[in-house]
């Protein structure tokens, strides 16, 4: 345990844990056995963290964040597992994320550049991955995962064993029952696809000639009416050879265990 000035008195630190010497942390904050915090982290007032968490370096976490809690599976019979959250990642005010179970992997995953706002509840078993926003409210089942530079809109809910793949979006207050592929635009209760994520390819810089070859795989899989295994067949022939990028949506339909929305 680190004593210095960074760590405010009224904060109650488990003599196990291990500290960075340039961690901040704010006042009534309580810090539990096997917790790992690395340089840079700023630890607000009011936030617990429970137990058997490693926490990576520059992240920020507000007030009254629950992190590393018993997950809310009633198979969990008090099992060590863990939570793993990786840096620069910010947690907002009255997050809950829980670590795994036993009959997964025992590890709840957080990668790194993620932004959790308010609210924001990640349970047991999830691997998120980096660059990902979501907005006020969103609930996340248990063994969720989801890839990189997604956006979950305020108040959805991710059902169980879902996978949410990369540069996809997902509307407002929209209910996932099924994969949601990348690079697609979903909203609704239960949420359809409606188009690609545009935008936020071009804030990435990505080529006319990637966005169009996406265009057509999109309007292969989702609108030409072909089963899946043909439009597949038909983008490995016609488009992948100079979209490199459509690689990433077959994996979305050829991996889906759930089927992905539609």
């Amino acid at each position: 345990m680190s004593n210095n000035e960074l760590i405010h008195t009224t904060a109650i630190i488990d003599p196990t844990a291990q500290i960075a010497s340039d961690v901040s942390i704010g006042p009534y904050t309580i810090i539990g056995p096997n917790v790992s915090i690395g340089a840079g982290t700023k630890i607000f007032s009011h936030v617990v963290i429970a137990k058997n968490t490693w926490i990576g370096e520059h992240n920020e976490i507000y007030q009254f964040a629950s992190i590393g809690e018993d997950c809310q599976d009633l198979k969990y019979q008090g099992e060590e597992t863990w939570l793993e959250i990786g840096d620069y990642n910010q947690i907002r005010e009255h997050c809950s994320l829980h670590r795994g179970t036993v009959q997964d992997q025992s590890l709840t995953k957080i990668g790194n550049h993620n932004l959790l706002m308010v609210n924001t509840h990640i349970a047991h078993d999830c691997v998120i991955g980096n660059h990902n926003i979501f907005a006020n409210n969103v609930g996340v089942a248990g063994h969720v995962h989801t890839g990189d530079y997604v956006v979950v809109g305020g108040n959805s809910g991710i059902h169980q064993f879902c996978k949410v793949d990369s540069y996809s979006m997902i509307g407002a207050a929209s209910l996932i029952l099924k994969d949601v592929a990348a690079y697609t635009m979903v909203s609704g209760n239960p949420a359809r696809t409606f188009g690609l994520n545009v935008e936020g390819m071009r804030r990435k810089g990505w080529s006319k000639e990637t966005i169009q070859g996406l265009r057509e795989c999109f309007k292969l899989i989702f609108k030409s009416g072909l089963t899946t295994e043909e439009a597949v067949a038909q983008i490995q022939a016609e488009i992948l050879p100079q979209v490199e990028q459509a690689q990433l949506l077959l994996d979305s339909l050829l991996q889906s265990k759930r089927g992905v929305v539609r």
